[in-house]
């Protein structure tokens, strides 16, 4: 018997292996298109039915890795320019028809049984259906489909007909369809979607092909397919101005089954080695092996990535989400995408909130990706090293120095967040200062401290992440004022990761002051600036004081700043910025029975004619997430320096206050509540995570519109890091398990410096096994106590 999920939400049904979605349910489609999504980091393909078009049911869409289109729109006296992941050319139509009539589609017929299926274990999205025709014909059918891990650039699909009760004319067409533009969220409806222009379609003897550029970017794509049928009958061509396609008409009778296999190839301009789009791809489709073939290699690309990214848990329920969620992670970047410059974008390659941007919040992604596969870790953040010079502009003209990273990254580097924000409840555009989240070059800096702290790779320190720690330190030192009356330096006019707040009553959107996630941060980074300096060899080290022009006593105001830097407080809790105690509080209980669903506190307010800035709530609580980027021993040590006490007291005090007043409003809420009551309060952080690993399984939530990436790789990440308790100081990797008996047993590998262990951890006890083909010995420690792994050794902690 296969492991069953033990709470299935109505709108699903699975196993230990399988996403499975039972029925017809046309209010649901797009949501279930999202997690039926097939890609594998270079594109991705929503899990659509194969020849619908975009409307209120069904969104097919395929986005390209880093592709990204300007538009501008006059809204009305606003000119307001946005950039966005680009919707490709559609490859999926393989349709049906009987005699003369209409494509079967589940709106045109009767649906007598309708299953997706999505394999996680090997990528491949299977949908079977049967349809009965207005006329009463009836047909079975089952579809295939994947985008190969093992060739970025491939995909396939393969699709069999049965005829049940009829003679006749079984129509199939296959088509790549150009009409397509971005249309997938309904609150950016008034502003344009049509990225693509000149479209070309063609037609090279068995292969179709759709060409065609992006307006502003000049970007050429090309989308080629090349179709077998099982019959002989002849194809019939036909062309458009925007599409191209194939038909064939075979005649049939009762329990005869028909197949047609389709090989996609996909290239851009912005691809390496290739002399233009549309020849590559023709090449491409032209030596490409057939369906089976295809399947076969994508297959054993996943077995191997899966190799790397076992997290074998005993609990069956959180078994399936963790894979789920690893396994869209791996869909939206893998190791083909480290040959992409392209960051992290936040809802994955599954559809188009947030216009595919890149946030901060890769902040929770890399952890996962640096344990498993620390190259691809270093790929990504070259995404952020390249576009240094844009943070550099963009801190001078505001008039700082060093790099002022942006709150939502594209193309370039620039600043991509609106300044006008639609809210679809009260129909009212309103002013929008979420770029004020300054805290972003933190997180840059952060993650790349991390990735050199757990691989060790000292020639990156030096090519690439110390110039960008050191000029995102020394732009927080430059942004930090200091204050007479308090005779320390603050941080003003700035937005913390709630998100909420970017102001207040009287100044809504001028910034805060002293934003606490902010503020300990940035204190944390400036010290880290001068570690990562002092790592560095001495050559490189005077060679870059030379090119930043750094002189001793800017890095002696650094240290000032490590330990002078205000941090607010009120009622024995960490405030989350100055002058959050002085906001109202909020009728929670009011509220809840009024609106039920307070994760938008933010419009049901702007709805009343009321500012969320003017109360103490938050969408995601940003104190906390001081206990998710540093350790608490790093947390006790960076306030310590500043002269703040900190204790476990002060730290539940603070999780509770918060907890009370925070709507989750953001998917990434849960992860870090679960991180903030993993040491305090086990049970609470258990519940926390089941609702982050399950985010968008929920059928109430914006899935519809793209994966939430981070709060599924936070989720891996609270099972991998949080409640193992793994970390890195100095040579020693570290485990301090809090490990919940409900959990059951995990078995995990995970890469160090080079080296691969295999670690099982329970609730009584932690092994670490060292691969024997490791060229080193590794120091383990647990609990107080230290062993040094000899290659092919084994260490046990009992607790």
């Amino acid at each position: 018997m296969p492991e069953q999920y033990e709470a299935p939400l109505p709108s699903g049904s699975v196993d230990g292996w399988c996403l499975r979605f039972t029925g017809y349910d046309p209010l649901d489609e797009r949501r279930r298109e999202t997690l039926c999504t097939v890609g594998n980091g270079y594109f991705a393909t929503r899990g659509a039915w194969a020849g619908s078009r975009a409307d209120d049911r069904h969104y097919p869409g395929t986005y390209l890795a880093g592709c990204y289109n300007r538009l501008t729109d006059q809204v009305g006296e606003r000119s307001i320019e946005t950039e966005s992941l680009v919707n490709l050319p559609d490859w999926l139509p393989l349709t049906l028809a009987i005699d003369d009539g209409p494509w079967l589609t589940p709106e045109e017929c009767e649906v007598l049984d309708h299953t997706t299926e999505l394999d996680l274990r090997r990528g491949i999205l299977t949908r079977s259906f049967r349809l009965r025709s207005p006329a009463g014909q009836v047909v079975a059918g089952e579809e295939r489909r994947f985008v190969s891990m093992a060739e970025p650039h491939l995909a396939g699909q393969a699709l069999t007909v049965s005829v049940e009760n009829w003679s006749g004319t079984l129509r199939l067409a296959t088509t790549v369809n150009g009409d397509v533009g971005n249309t997938g969220v309904a609150r950016y409806s008034a502003l344009r979607g049509d990225h693509l222009t000149d479209l070309e379609p063609s037609i090279h003897g068995d292969t179709v092909l759709v060409s065609a550029n992006t307006r502003q970017a000049h970007t050429q794509t090309a989308v080629a397919t090349r179709t077998i049928a099982s019959s002989n009958s002849q194809w019939r061509d036909h062309l458009d101005t925007t599409s191209a396609g194939r038909e064939l008409a075979v005649e049939v009778t009762p329990g005869e089954v028909v197949s047609a296999e389709k090989v996609v190839a996909i290239y851009s301009s912005r691809d390496h080695g290739i002399s233009e789009p549309v020849t590559a791809a023709l090449t491409a489709i032209g030596n490409a092996a057939g369906f089976d073939e295809l399947l076969a290699a994508h297959v054993l690309a996943w077995s191997q990535l899966w190799g790397r990214f076992a997290l074998d848990l005993s609990a069956p329920a959180l078994q399936f989400a963790v894979r789920l969620d690893l396994f869209h992670l791996l869909q939206s970047v893998s190791p083909h995408t480290a040959a992409v410059d392209a960051g992290v974008p936040a809802r994955g390659l599954h559809g188009e909130a947030y216009r595919g941007h890149v946030f901060w919040d890769e902040l929770f992604v890399f952890p996962v990706l640096t344990w498993r596969s620390p190259a691809l870790t270093r790929a990504l953040l070259g995404y952020r090293y390249r576009r240094l010079p844009a943070a550099r502009r963009a801190a001078r003209e505001a008039g700082y120095r060093g790099a002022m990273y942006p709150w939502q990254s594209g193309s370039d580097g620039r600043e991509e967040s609106q300044r006008v924000h639609l809210n679809p409840l009260s129909g009212r555009w309103t002013v929008d200062a979420t770029y004020r989240q300054r805290h972003v070059g933190l997180a840059v800096a952060a993650t790349m401290w991390r990735y050199v702290e757990t691989t060790g790779d000292r020639e990156f320190l030096s090519d690439q992440a110390a110039e960008v720690i050191v000029e995102v330190a020394r732009f927080f030192a430059d942004l930090a004022t200091y204050d007479e009356a308090r005779a320390r330096f603050v941080l003003r006019g700035v937005a913390g990761p709630d998100e909420f707040h970017t102001g207040y009553p009287d100044r809504p959107a001028d910034g805060i002051d002293n934003s606490a996630y902010t503020n300990v941060l940035a204190a944390w980074i400036l010290g880290v600036a001068r570690r990562a300096l002092d790592a560095l060899p001495t050559w490189r080290r005077a060679e870059l004081t030379e090119s930043l022009d750094l002189h001793p006593d800017e890095l002696a105001h650094w240290d000032e700043l490590t330990r002078r830097i205000y941090v607010p407080f009120h009622d024995g809790v960490i405030s989350q910025f100055e002058g959050y105690a002085e906001l109202a509080e909020l009728d929670w209980p009011a509220y809840r029975a009024r609106y039920g669903d307070l994760r938008r506190l933010d419009r049901i307010l702007e709805s009343e004619g009321r500012d969320v800035v003017a109360y103490r709530v938050s969408k995601q609580a940003d104190v906390l997430m001081l206990l998710y980027v540093l350790t608490r021993r790093e947390l006790r040590e960076v306030m310590g320096r500043l002269g703040y006490e900190l204790d476990g007291r002060l730290l539940r005090r603070t999780v509770d206050y918060y907890l009370a007043r925070t709507c989750h409003g953001s998917s990434l809420s849960a992860v870090v509540h679960a991180w903030g009551l993993a040491s305090i309060a086990p049970d609470q952080a258990l519940g926390f995570l089941q609702q982050a690993s399950d985010s968008d399984l929920a059928p109430d939530g914006t899935t519809a519109e793209g994966i939430h990436l981070a709060a599924m790789a936070g989720s891996v990440d609270l099972i991998q890091r949080c409640f193992t308790g793994l970390s890195v100081a100095g040579d020693t990797l570290r485990f301090r398990p809090r490990w919940p008996q409900r959990l059951g047993t995990l078995r995990m590998p995970l890469w160090y410096r080079g080296r691969r262990l295999t670690v099982e951890v329970s609730s009584n006890h932690l092994t670490v096994t060292l691969d024997s083909d490791a060229d080193r010995k590794v120091p383990v420690r647990c609990h107080g106590k230290t062993h040094v792994l000899k290659p092919g050794g084994t260490a046990t902690w009992n607790f």
